[in-house]
């Protein structure tokens, strides 16, 4: 008798110690919920939501060993140990000999626009993202999306939809010159693409163009070891290499980084920036002290900045890595088996729903993925986010709303928190609305606020 090949399943590479009850709501409950928060996720109570897929952002469980390092915090105003420990881990994992935290991400991409942009600049980049873009807009510069065409589309399966399109690159630097693009912007994994990779390859081919013309080249390493990892399965000659070897080898290419702490190294609060530039380095560490607090805490308590060192050293485990990108493809492989339309190849940190083939009935005007994303919420209390229209926001010279090609909505997993059995639940209610996706309508927004309208906009159901 043949033997039978037996199936072998993966686990999470951690057991549970400690849980967090969860509120049991109803659909009528979530319905007044929905409406109370103008149909927008983020104004949802959070102990009003079942599961949440909202962020991976500061949502993230953090380890045994970091817990215990909140116990060492050094909480001196100036000097703390705990930023020593960090910047010692920043220059071994990320290979950056000079660094500033902050408070989150976003406030160091507001010092490096600061430093870097002047009126009349243009930014290049592989796909905008919100905060990074505005930061970039409000110090005078113009974003320009150089990412190749088929991130835009969201049923193309190329292997490295973040990667940026050389030609559009050396055009725009031809049409504008080298002397108005302060720096070449990268992210990887492109969150608004639906977590997509970029290539070392490409990185290589984008390195050798800013050298060529002078330019730098600043690296967004918010989620860079997801990126590591979509290189070490995907491309050629980098299968044996490790993930801490490939970030290295990333971030060299690089002169400088920003990261928003609370996604890849797996804390609630912190960010920081990184230089090879000395230059760019002290007028930093000045200026976070106007808006952040002492270059030795830049707004986080010295106990945080522990947490951040320790999930740096826990953030290049393949094991932690492997998992989570493998939870996220469970998701994605499931919703399949229903029809329901996604973003591929499946994301990093996120499943992507692509809202224009899931409601086709609604146009772009009726915000589409922000329906979606309230309608899923209602079916179940399960939280995801808008990735469209919404986020896109207004152009700044024209007022008019901008018309992105993808409109998604995500759902993204934190780090450590759900299981099989959540990501089940949330699957099933997304096919279930799908199955009844001719009943939405669309909304109306009646409230908008200047900035990153997508946290704070409000809608009424049509």
């Amino acid at each position: 008798m043949a033997k039978r090949k037996i199936k072998r399943s993966w686990a999470e590479p951690f057991k549970i110690k400690m849980v967090e009850p969860i509120k049991m709501t109803t659909r009528e409950y979530r319905e007044k919920c929905a409406k109370e928060a103008g149909y927008n996720t983020f104004l949802l109570k959070s102990e009003d939501v079942y599961i949440d897929l909202l962020t991976d952002s500061g949502t993230n469980a953090m380890s045994d060993y970091q817990w215990a390092g909140l116990m060492m915090g050094d909480e001196a105003y100036a000097g703390s140990r705990n930023f020593y420990y960090l910047w010692d881990n920043i220059k071994k994992y990320y290979g950056m000999p000079y660094f500033v935290p902050t408070h989150q991400g976003r406030a160091a991409e507001h010092i490096i626009s600061r430093i870097m942009i002047k009126p009349g600049d243009y930014i290049p980049g592989n796909m905008y993202f919100t905060t990074t873009r505005l930061h970039q807009e409000l110090a005078g510069g113009t974003f320009v999306d150089v990412i190749i065409d088929e991130a835009h589309k969201p049923q193309n399966k190329h292997p490295f939809k973040g990667n940026i399109d050389t030609d559009k690159l050396e055009d725009l630097i031809k049409k504008v010159g080298a002397k108005k693009i302060p720096y070449i912007s990268m992210a990887g994994p492109v969150n608004m693409a639906g977590g997509q990779p970029f290539s070392m390859q490409n990185l290589k081919e984008v390195h050798k163009i800013a050298k060529k013309h002078g330019i730098k080249l600043w690296f967004d390493a918010t989620r860079a070891t997801e990126n590591a990892y979509f290189i070490k399965v995907r491309e050629k000659g980098y299968e044996k290499k490790s993930i801490e070897q490939i970030l290295k080898e990333m971030c060299g290419y690089f002169d400088g980084i920003w990261v928003s702490a609370k996604k890849d190294l797996m804390v609630n609060i912190g960010g920081f920036l990184a230089t090879r530039n000395k230059k760019v380095y002290e007028e930093a560490r000045n200026m976070v002290v106007v808006y952040e607090g002492l270059h030795t805490y830049g707004g986080l308590a010295g106990r945080d900045m522990e947490a951040m060192a320790r999930g740096i050293e826990e953030m290049v485990k393949y094991e932690n890595v492997s998992s989570r990108v493998g939870q996220v493809e469970y998701c994605g492989k499931q919703l399949e088996k229903y029809g329901v339309p996604l973003v591929y190849p499946f994301g990093g940190h996120a499943i992507f729903l692509d809202a224009k083939k899931f409601l086709p009935h609604l146009k772009q005007d009726l915000f589409p993925a922000q329906s979606l994303a309230a309608e899923i919420y209602i079916d179940s209390g399960v939280r995801g986010m808008e990735r469209g229209i919404v986020s896109a926001g207004r152009d700044p010279k024209t007022g008019e709303n901008r018309y992105p090609k993808l409109e998604l909505v995500r759902l993204t997993f934190p780090r450590r928190v759900y299981t099989q059995s959540h990501i089940d639940v949330a699957v099933e209610s997304i096919a279930q609305v799908y199955q009844d996706r001719k009943k939405i309508k669309g909304l109306k927004m009646v409230y908008e606020p200047k900035y990153l309208r997508f946290f704070q906009a409000k809608f009424v159901k049509l």
